[in-house]
């Protein structure tokens, strides 16, 4: 194992162990450096590392943290990592957001609250009659968001809204070019949420599952054509 992933290790094991708590700040560089038998060198490298990935939050003048670690904060270097996806994998990103949305429309059906739903409504309502394609994105983005939020599982938001990213080219795409997609996710949109509505686990489900799957297949289809 490498110097440095040595010190990584290490430092991981005194967050898992309970240690260092969310919050807490690590001992000085060299009580720290002494302590876990390290040079100081590869400590800050393992640092930096840490830093990187939001384990870590290095305070210039105040010292070095250990962050809240929550997973919408750990996750976003998954975000930063799917950014750089090929299109020609993008379809891979489709077929988890198929698993996982009509999952989470399914939970957020028995566990959102009625003003959680009417923001819902609010959210449909507010896309213009004849909207631009970014907005139709934007307002795409912001009712599927608010849907995983409503999951009531901070995990499961997370891996969703870190999966938007790479989707909305091909979201884009599917705008530009695909005649009544635009008219076809108002009306997808507008048939969750009114299963959503109804407290229709089943029906809310079913339609996550058709709405995300057009997409994709639309796309499979268009990648095939390429």
């Amino acid at each position: 194992m490498a110097v440095t992933d040595a010190a990584i290790d290490k430092i991981k094991q005194m967050i898992v162990s309970g240690e260092l708590a969310p919050g807490d700040r690590l001992p000085k560089e060299a009580d720290l450096a002494e302590r876990l038998g390290l040079s100081r060198n590869s400590l800050r490298e393992a640092v930096r590392a840490l830093s990187l990935i939001n384990v870590l939050d290095v305070r210039q003048g105040d010292g070095t943290y250990v962050t809240s670690l929550e997973p919408r904060l750990l996750l976003d270097t998954m975000s930063f990592v799917l950014d750089l996806h090929r299109d020609d994998t993008v379809l891979q990103f489709f077929e988890v957001r198929r698993i996982l949305e009509p999952a989470a429309t399914a939970m957020a059906t028995k566990l959102m609250s009625d003003d959680e739903i009417d923001e819902l409504r609010v959210i449909l309502e507010s896309l213009p009659a004849e909207p631009t394609i970014e907005e139709l994105v934007a307002n795409d983005l912001l009712f599927h968001q608010r849907i995983a939020q409503g999951s009531g599982n901070s995990v499961l938001c997370s891996f969703i809204e870190s999966l938007s990213g790479p989707t909305t080219r091909a979201r884009i795409w599917r705008g530009l070019t695909q005649e009544g997609a635009m008219d076809k996710t108002r009306e997808q949109h507008t048939a969750i949420y009114e299963a959503i509505a109804a407290r229709q686990a089943d029906v809310a489900r079913s339609w996550a599952t058709v709405h995300v799957a057009g997409v994709e297949s639309w796309l499979r289809t268009a990648l095939e054509l390429d």
